[in-house]
C-alpha cells in the first residue's frame, strides 16, 4: 500500500492520538474483518444491517492495528490510545482510500456492467488483457460498494490494469462505483429485464447502467452493443464522449420484447463488426480468425466486447487465438457427467440469459432437457416473462422440462410446457433430479438454470452419481 498517513490528513484532517503516528509511514494493509486482521493493519469497521464492525474495535486493538477510522455515529468507547479518524460514514471513507490508491497507481481501469453477461465478459477481458501483465480483477461477487473498493485496494505497482465488475439493485448504485473506480473504459454488455421488478422499466434499467459513465475519464470510451435505442437515449443524457458500438453481422438480438426496442437507432454504424461461424466455433474479427473460448452466440458477443477493449487500449490481438477461460461455478460451465453433458448455469437467471442458454443447449447433438427455476425480481411482469421464456423452449423443441417453482406461476408454467413430451413442476432441486433421471438416457444434454435462491446446483450431484 503506497498510501501514507499524511495522505489521510488531506481527506479527514488530523486524527485522535496523532502523537502515536509517524505520518510518513505507510498505513499498511487495510482490513475490514477482525477474523483475518493482523498486527500493523489499518482497520475499517463497516456497518451493515446485521453487523457493526465497531463492536470489534477492542479485538482489533489487542491484535495490534496501527490505526482505524470510526463513525461519528458510534456511541461506544474507542480503545484508549488507538490513533483514529472520526468520519461521517466508514464505507464512504473506505471508498475514499480506494479512490486515492487508484489515482496514485494510475493503472488503466476497465469497468463492466450489464443485465446479462457481466461476469463472463469480465473474465474474457481479463484473459485478453493478460499479455500486458498481472490483471487485478473482481472476484466472485465483488461487484458492489464493498467489493469494488476491496478490488481496487488489491492493486500494486507491479500490476498492469484493473477489470472491475459493477452490479446494481437500484438507481444511483453504479454511479457510486464509477466515482470510486474512475474508469478509462466502460463496457455495458446489454440492457435486459433482470431487476425489472425493482427498477420498474427497461428505461430505468438503461438509466442505471448508463451511470457507469458518471466518472468515466473525459478521454475514455464506453463500449455498447449496436442497436439498443433505450441505451443510446440514456447514454446521451450522461455522456458526451466517445461511444464504440459493436455488432456481429446478421446477429439477431434474441431478447424478449419488440425488435423496435433494440434496432431503433438507424443513424449510427457499429465501430467494430464481427462474423461468427457457430458450427465450427470461430469468430472472424479485423481480418483475423479466433477460436471462441466459450460456446454460444451470446458469448461470441461477449468475446467481441473483450477484443474491442483490447483494441481500444492499443493491445495487439494477434496472439489471442486460443484463450482458456476458467469461469466461476454456475456460469457458462460444461460438465461431463459421464453419460450426460450438463450446461451448468445455476448461478442465476433472467429472461435473456435463459433464452441464450436454451439456444446453446439445442445446438448440441442428441436430446435436450432443462431444469429451470423461477426467475426472481421481475415484478408485475413475472408471469408474462416466464410464459415467453417457456414458449421459446417449446419452440426450440426440447424433449423435456422440469421446473422448480417458488412462486405463484406454477399453474401457468404447467399449461405452457404441457406440449413437451416430458414436463413437470416441482418444489425442490431434489424432486427435480428424481424426475429428470426418470427421463434420461445416455447421450442426453441438460441445462440447469434458475435464480440463485433456488440452489439448483444441488441437482448436479445426482447426475454426477
Amino acid at each position: 500500500m503506497d498510501i501514507i498517513f499524511k495522505d489521510l490528513i488531506k481527506l479527514w484532517g488530523k486524527p485522535v492520538n496523532q502523537e502515536k503516528i509517524d505520518f510518513d509511514l505507510s498505513i499498511g494493509f487495510i482490513s475490514t474483518d477482525t477474523r483475518t486482521i493482523e498486527k500493523g493493519n489499518f482497520f475499517v469497521p463497516l456497518v451493515g444491517n446485521r453487523f457493526d464492525g465497531h463492536d470489534y474495535l477492542d479485538i482489533a486493538f489487542d491484535i495490534g492495528i496501527q490505526a482505524a477510522i470510526v463513525s461519528e455515529k458510534f456511541n461506544g468507547l474507542v480503545p484508549k490510545g488507538l490513533p483514529h479518524w472520526v468520519v461521517p460514514d466508514t464505507l464512504y471513507a473506505y471508498q475514499q482510500i480506494a479512490l486515492l490508491h487508484r489515482k496514485k497507481l494510475n493503472l488503466p481501469v476497465v469497468a463492466v456492467t450489464g443485465s446479462v453477461g457481466k461476469t463472463t465478459t469480465r473474465e474474457l477481458i481479463r484473459e485478453v488483457l493478460s499479455s500486458l501483465g498481472e490483471i487485478v480483477s473482481s472476484r466472485e461477487n465483488e461487484n458492489n460498494d464493498v467489493g469494488v473498493t476491496k478490488t481496487l485496494l488489491r492493486g500494486t505497482k507491479k500490476d498492469a490494469a484493473y477489470v472491475i465488475e459493477m452490479g446494481m439493485r437500484g438507481l444511483g448504485q453504479i454511479e457510486r462505483l464509477s466515482w470510486v473506480a474512475e474508469p478509462d473504459v466502460a463496457v455495458i454488455t446489454n440492457v435486459g429485464q433482470a431487476h425489472i421488478g425493482i427498477l420498474g422499466s427497461r428505461e430505468n434499467i438503461a438509466k442505471a447502467k448508463s451511470e457507469i459513465t458518471s466518472n468515466l475519464r473525459s478521454d475514455g470510451v464506453v463500449i455498447i452493443p449496436f442497436g439498443d435505442h433505450l441505451l443510446e437515449k440514456a447514454l446521451r443524457k450522461k455522456w458526451s464522449g466517445r461511444i464504440v458500438r459493436v455488432a456481429i453481422e446478421d446477429f439477431s438480438l434474441n431478447w424478449i420484447g419488440s425488435k423496435d426496442d433494440y434496432l431503433g437507432v438507424k443513424d449510427v454504424e457499429p465501430d467494430y463488426i464481427s462474423q461468427i461461424d457457430m458450427q465450427n466455433n470461430f469468430m472472424f474479427f479485423e481480418e483475423r480468425k479466433f477460436k471462441l473460448p466459450l460456446e454460444g452466440r451470446h458469448n461470441a458477443m461477449n468475446f467481441l466486447m473483450a477484443l474491442t477493449v483490447a483494441t481500444e487500449l492499443g493491445l495487439s490481438i494477434k496472439n489471442l487465438d486460443h484463450l482458456k477461460i476458467n469461469m466461476p461455478m454456475g456460469r457458462n460451465r460444461l460438465v461431463d457427467c459421464g453419460q450426460y453433458l450438463v450446461l451448468d448455469e445455476t448461478y442465476n437467471a433472467s429472461p435473456e440469459s435463459v433464452i441464450a442458454s436454451l439456444e446453446l443447449l439445442v445446438s448440441k447433438p442428441g436430446r435436450h432437457f432443462a431444469v429451470l427455476g423461477t426467475m426472481l425480481e421481475l415484478g408485475s411482469e413475472s408471469i408474462s416473462l416466464h410464459q415467453k421464456v417457456l414458449k421459446k423452449a417449446v419452440e426450440l423443441g426440447l424433449t423435456g422440462i422440469v421446473f422448480v417453482s417458488c412462486g405463484e406461476e406454477s399453474n401457468i408454467i404447467k399449461k405452457t410446457i404441457k406440449e413437451l413430451p416430458n414436463h413437470d413442476v416441482v418444489r425442490t432441486p431434489r424432486d427435480a433430479a428424481v424426475t429428470l433421471l426418470s427421463w434420461l438416457s445416455p447421450g442426453d444434454n441438460i441445462l440447469i438454470k434458475g435464480s440463485r435462491k433456488l440452489e439448483l446446483e444441488k441437482v448436479l450431484p445426482y447426475l454426477q452419481q
